[in-house]
């Protein structure tokens, strides 16, 4: 029977899944082109007309996603709720695998608190967690599994012990594959592997490990060496994280990652960003972590034994995760000049709640039990507030998000839908749009509608799947879908003149859809 503190996680843990399964069940968070781009590619793949390595245009984002949800889009056509499916599933597997995780490394009912905090979820968080957008959810899991791996093999519980060090390899290359966002956290893992191991990697587990992480990596290795000169992987992403070309002060990025990243990733503001009272956490945050890798090596000192010091290994090894991606993200000067849009690359510090929340927790039970002086029940009794305030402040927010946050998206969901609806009724099949209208109208219309993006002054713009718009270069009178007052919208009236109001056919959700009887392209 199980005890008390794991069917309370099961319960908290439980209802995280089913918040999250009656949000995409609703199209929440609202999907974008983005997302739709990942969608039609998994609708390529289950068609078998397309096996990307890389997301369209964007060279450094692994599609593994894609290819999860081939099999489902397969069966049911394109659908959101269908596309978030596989997502949701690697959210569950989050779940279970770090309550397991901080379970063996730190308490039982310390790791029902950390599955508590995790099932809740802001917008922000929630976005991470159930859209279809890459990288993230997928490479948590393979993390988690690592770790476990090493806990595994350093107490001597696992059986094959080269077959796991094989399967500790493929994670790794997948996750690379997958998203360069989780390279601090397969480090780290990759240290406490050595540690773990030792000799034994001189041989045929060496062998095994470096052949799992070619296999997990080689699609990523051939995608770069087919690829023209500046498309490989590295210059595209060296390319995106250096920005506009600005260069912020490192004060001003360092605020940026922690006074709004760090609380955005962890739950405790909203999608718009934090209220001063809301960036406590962030400047909690790295005085956490030093006293988390004190903690650390001070119970490694005192253990004996590589069984009983692989825990303090694995805490130290999410604290270097953590640390490792939060100076590699306000290295970009992102972090300072747009907070609020790249908060979502601190998502995988998910990872490292554990750690983080470790010393809080050893000082609130020391204190609970009566085992300190003055001083240390005032620790204890701070550490108890500081662990109350964050779970109160997730709740909060995850309230907020749910029951007011969520109706917007709903709403624009809906509009979208009925914009599809309407352009695949009036006979459309070609239409020019923004970026930001193209893909997903492309994906609620299951590709009967074709769209070429353009940008707000009618000229060519970022078109992630060109064949698209090398069928729109042939269409003889192709439509244009654009959102009322938008700059494209008033340039194509401008350029229509008196024609505008007849080559109107509709006006629905904040969307108008005309089609005039010679094709408007003024770049050509």
């Amino acid at each position: 029977m199980r005890d008390r503190a794991a069917l309370v996680a099961l319960l908290l843990g439980l209802a995280g899944i089913g918040y999250r399964l009656f949000l995409v069940l609703e199209t929440v968070p609202v999907a974008n082109s983005d997302e739709a781009t990942f969608g039609l590619a998994a609708w390529h793949i289950a068609q078998g007309r397309e096996f990307p390595v890389f997301l369209y245009g964007q060279h450094y984002m692994g599609m593994l996603q894609s290819y999860l949800a081939a099999p489902l889009i397969a069966v049911t056509g394109p659908s959101w709720p269908v596309l978030r499916l596989p997502v949701l599933v690697l959210y569950a597997l989050f779940l279970w695998l770090m309550h397991r995780l901080t379970r063996r490394i730190g308490s039982p009912w310390f790791a029902t608190l950390v599955v508590g905090l995790l099932a809740l979820g802001s917008e922000r968080v929630v976005r991470d967690q159930v859209t279809t957008v890459g990288g993230r959810p997928e490479v948590k899991v393979a993390v988690l599994v690592m770790l476990l791996v090493v806990l595994g093999l350093a107490q001597r519980t696992v059986r094959r012990r080269w077959l796991a060090v094989g399967g500790f390899g493929l994670l790794a290359g997948l996750a690379l594959w997958s998203d360069w966002l989780i390279v601090p956290y397969l480090a780290a893992a990759g240290l406490a592997l050595v540690w773990a191991l030792r000799r034994e990697l001189v041989g045929l587990a060496g062998l095994l490990l470096v052949a799992g992480f070619t296999v997990g990596v080689a699609p990523m290795i051939y995608d770069n060496l087919v690829a023209p000169p500046g498309k490989d992987s590295l210059s595209v992403l060296r390319s995106v994280s250096g920005g506009s070309g600005a260069h912020p002060p490192w004060a001003q990025r360092w605020a940026g990652g922690l006074l709004e990243g760090v609380p955005l990733a962890s739950g405790l503001c909203p999608l718009t960003g934090c209220e001063r009272g809301q960036e406590w956490f962030g400047l909690l945050y790295p005085v956490l972590l030093v006293v988390a890798a004190v903690l650390a090596v001070r119970a490694y000192r005192r253990a004996s034994g590589r069984s009983a010091r692989v825990g303090p290994v694995l805490h130290l090894a999410l604290v270097v995760g953590a640390a490792l991606t939060l100076l590699s993200y306000v290295r970009s000067p992102l972090a300072a000049t747009d907070p609020l849009g790249n908060a979502r690359y601190l998502s995988v510090l998910q990872l490292s709640l554990p750690a983080v929340l470790w010393p809080l927790w050893c000082a609130a039970v020391a204190g609970w039990r009566g085992a300190l002086g003055v001083a240390g029940r005032l620790a204890a009794a701070l550490a108890t507030t500081v662990l109350a305030a964050l779970a109160a402040t997730s709740l909060v927010v995850t309230v907020l998000f749910a029951t007011a946050g969520a109706a917007p998206g709903r709403r624009e969901e809906r509009q979208a839908r009925t914009m599809a609806a309407t352009v695949r009724g009036a006979g459309l099949r070609e239409v020019y749009g923004e970026y930001w209208t193209c893909n997903r109208l492309v994906f609620d219309t299951a590709e009967e509608v074709v769209c070429g993006v353009l940008d707000g002054d009618l000229s060519p713009g970022f078109n992630r799947y060109p064949a698209y718009w090398t069928r729109l270069a042939r269409a003889t009178r192709p439509g244009y879908v654009l959102a009322v007052g938008a700059p494209a919208d008033r340039r194509l009236r401008e350029l229509l003149g008196d024609r505008a109001d007849t080559a109107l056919l509709a006006e629905v959700g904040g969307y108008r859809v005309y089609h005039p009887t010679t094709p408007v392209r003024p770049w050509r």
